[in-house]
């Protein structure tokens, strides 16, 4: 009843592979409670419950995590998204998401040559004045080469793997029907609003699919560094040498963001500069190319706070794996397919909440929480005196004591127990926040990432107050009320109209409605089958205590196709009334 929407032929063979992968980890009671199990054998699909032992020792986040992996590129993704999502999960689950790596054995040349040929408009070998069959890194979504440019510049040839779109398509229809049927059959699970985060994360992974989005990403935080200069120093006399070199006049940009080609850049293919560098897991790299670790940490957490504060366009994931380091100490950044936006609105909102945690104003901060949340399932005071514990914690902590990646799991451990939810942008940025201080410590154990964070910060809180922006947001409410109020006329004309004609209607959305009115429809029809088993047994027992019934061509002919009738429907009912009931149960 549930997943007839899903039954088609094209998914059946996908939804049997993701509930075995589900059963062999242990998940067999969620296939059993989502309708998945009923609704693969109804259509003749045979599961496979013996294999569940195999995976029954590691703990819950373990076992979720392997799932996830054995299933593919689709629910990989998924997983790195729930990563970001401290609000929703505890340590422990998001330490798990953390360690999916999106890694695939790379495709033979052969396999992907033809579709270069489509979208480069020619064969790579005459396209380009050398190109490098074997991939240089190798992904579920996409490989990347390594070519050379007729004019001697370097490029990397990024291709997505062929046929990869109607699998995620496929996996994203059964993630939507998931959502919504996980709300209806685990109404708790509302609270944390399901089918808007698949929403969300089909639209993020079909943005990923599009190269020429993530270079359009690429190409925005390329002109937001242009004139982007760091005159940062380290310490010692390495660190004094590594300033002098990199920052005397020069043409050497401190942070790289690969330039794109265009011209062989489309959905499926993307062509940017190729960055030689030390990747930045490679710790022992940088120390032996000489690389201040200091300058490092400092000018990549002030870049990156550049997008976050300045720009409000960021890098989402700022792990190693998309950061390179190069000579001069200078930085580059890759894979732009994960960004973050904060409008103008929410970098308001994140201005109130500094304000009130910097002057203790546990009030104010509870408003933006509630704001955010967008319900009342929060008790207040319980929340305000929460939150005013949370400051008093931490005001007065010496900066070199403060460690804000402990400061937020705090925060969002408060979120979870209050059932506050953030919107899906300030989840990417407390995570990227998060990384980004473990990434500093990395390169520099004394690393304080509130000092850098603070002159951004009381920046954007001075620039608030200024008489220029405060007249500008002041014109900006004017215009509103203006807008509304010359709309209002309209609105209310037409609303009185529909009244006159009585055409108002009022439309009111709740959740089970849908699901008591067929838990209904099911009683009505198993208590019309009753009805008409019934009538088959009294008439056929009328007929056959006729007269006249001493053959089998008459009456008694009637009356015992009427009691086989009334067999095959009260078997059929019970059976009926047998399923219901292990649904329930489930």
């Amino acid at each position: 009843m549930l997943w007839e929407a899903l039954a088609a032929a094209r998914d059946l063979g996908r939804l049997r592979d993701i509930a075995g992968i589900l059963i062999r980890h242990g998940f067999g009671e969620v296939v059993c409670r989502i309708g998945l199990a009923d609704a693969l054998q109804r259509a003749g699909q045979a599961l496979h419950w013996g294999a569940a032992a195999e995976f029954a020792s590691p703990e819950p986040p373990v076992r979720v995590r392997q799932a996830l992996e054995e299933m593919g590129p689709t629910f990989v993704k998924l997983g790195q998204l729930l990563a970001t999502r401290v609000d929703l999960f505890d340590p422990e689950w998001i330490a798990e998401f953390s360690k999916l790596q999106d890694r695939a054995p790379a495709l033979a040349y052969a396999n992907i040559r033809q579709l270069l040929i489509e979208d480069l408009g020619g064969p790579p070998e005459e396209v380009f004045a050398t190109f490098d069959p074997v991939p240089v890194a190798a992904a579920s979504i996409a490989q990347v080469h390594r070519a050379r440019l007729h004019d001697g510049g370097d490029v990397a040839v990024k291709v997505r793997r062929p046929g990869i779109r109607p699998i995620i398509e496929a996996d994203l229809r059964w993630l939507a029907r998931l959502a919504e049927v996980a709300g209806a059959e685990i109404p708790e699970l509302n609270r944390y609003r399901p089918q808007e985060f698949v929403r969300q994360f089909a639209q993020s992974l079909r943005r990923e699919l599009d190269f020429a989005t993530e270079c359009r990403n690429a190409d925005r935080i390329r002109e937001n560094f242009a004139s982007f200069s760091d005159p940062v120093s380290g310490s010692g006399p390495r660190s004094q040498m590594a300033t002098e070199a990199s920052f005397k006049p020069s043409t050497a940009r401190p942070i790289i963001i690969p330039r794109v080609y265009w011209q062989w850049t489309g959905e499926r293919v993307c062509v940017q500069e190729f960055v030689d560098g030390i990747p930045g897991s490679d710790l022992g790299a940088i120390d032996r190319a000489g690389l201040d670790c200091k300058i490092l940490a400092r000018r990549g957490t002030r870049a990156v706070l550049k997008m976050i504060i300045e720009d409000g366009f960021f890098h989402a994931d700022p792990h190693p794996g998309n950061v390179f380091y190069l000579p001069g100490d200078r930085i580059a950044f890759i894979d732009f397919g994960m960004v973050g936006q904060l409008s103008e609105a929410r970098r308001e909102q994140l201005t109130r909440l500094l304000l009130g945690l910097t002057r203790r104003e546990a009030e104010r901060v509870v408003d933006v929480l509630l704001d955010w949340s967008g319900d009342g399932l929060a008790n207040d005071t319980d929340l305000t005196q929460e939150v005013q514990a949370f400051v008093d914690k931490y005001h007065g902590v010496a900066l070199k004591d403060f460690r804000l990646g402990a400061a937020l799991t705090d925060f969002a451990a408060l979120l979870r127990t209050h059932w506050l939810l953030l919107p899906a942008d300030l989840a990417l940025l407390i995570k990227a926040f998060i990384s980004l201080e473990g990434m500093g410590r990395e390169l520099d154990p004394g690393f304080d990432m509130v000092s850098e964070m603070t002159p951004m910060i009381e920046k954007l809180i001075s620039e608030r107050y200024l008489p220029d922006a405060v007249l500008e947001r002041g014109w900006r409410t004017v215009r509103d009320l203006l807008a509304l109020a010359g709309e209002l006329p309209h609105d209310l004309t037409r609303q009185l109209r529909a009244a006159r004609r009585g055409k108002l209607s009022i439309h009111i959305d709740v959740a089970h409605l849908q699901r008591a009115a067929e838990q209904i429809d099911g009683a009505a029809n198993r208590l019309s089958m009753s009805i008409v088993v019934a009538a088959l047994i009294v008439g056929s027992s009328i007929v056959m205590s006729m007269p006249g019934n001493s053959t089998l061509w008459g009456p008694l002919l009637l009356g015992v196709l009427g009691f086989v009738g009334a067999l095959i429907g009260g078997l059929l009912l019970l059976l009926s009334i047998w399923k219901s009931g292990g649904a329930n149960r489930k």
